[in-house]
């Protein structure tokens, strides 16, 4: 069985999956830092629901990084987690945070 690790190694070479990848880091990255959140907080995506008041679908959606949240969504999940909500803009070609 192949890794997903290893088709995106030999996908990688291919200038339109690169550029479409890269395309969407910013998106997954969000959606990677909403389940670090989470995770450090010791929290399923049940009870992050709950204290948000929203249901888990919304939660998984969040975490799926196929929306784009509201910076109040943003601050009710950082609320949630016991987190502060900063966001940066830094220059293009920079290394992100």
């Amino acid at each position: 069985m192949t890794k997903v690790s290893d088709l995106h190694k030999k996908w990688s070479k291919s200038p339109t999956y690169r550029a479409e990848y890269d395309r969407l880091d910013p998106e997954y990255n969000l959606a990677r830092a909403i389940i670090q959140a989470r995770v450090k907080a010791g929290l399923t995506q049940n009870q992050l629901a709950r204290k948000m008041k929203t249901t888990q679908s919304v939660i998984a959606r969040l975490e799926g990084g196929n929306v784009n949240p509201s910076t109040k969504t943003l601050e009710r999940l950082a609320k949630a987690t016991g987190t502060c909500l900063h966001i940066h803009f830094v220059p293009q070609g920079e290394a992100r945070i």
